[in-house]
């Protein structure tokens, strides 16, 4: 597995990510982890919560509904 991305950023983005390793006294490759980390797991959230609503959309009868026409 290659462990080697290739891409590209705006010039101010590098901008910040040198100024932000600067400050936190950090590598630059430190500080895309943590912003990755940050994001991933922002999405993650996100993706879970639209998938619960997508299966609550789904069951969205009311009681009544769901039994109407069951003989127990």
């Amino acid at each position: 597995m290659e462990n080697r991305i290739d891409f590209t950023l705006k010039p101010d983005t590098i901008e910040n990510l040198k100024t932000f390793s600067e400050l936190l006294k950090k590598d630059v490759s430190w500080v895309l982890e943590q912003a990755l980390e940050e994001y991933f797991a922002k999405v993650q959230k996100e993706l879970l919560e639209k998938n619960l609503a997508d299966e609550n959309a789904l069951t969205n009868l009311d009681y009544d509904e769901f039994w109407d026409g069951v003989d127990i």
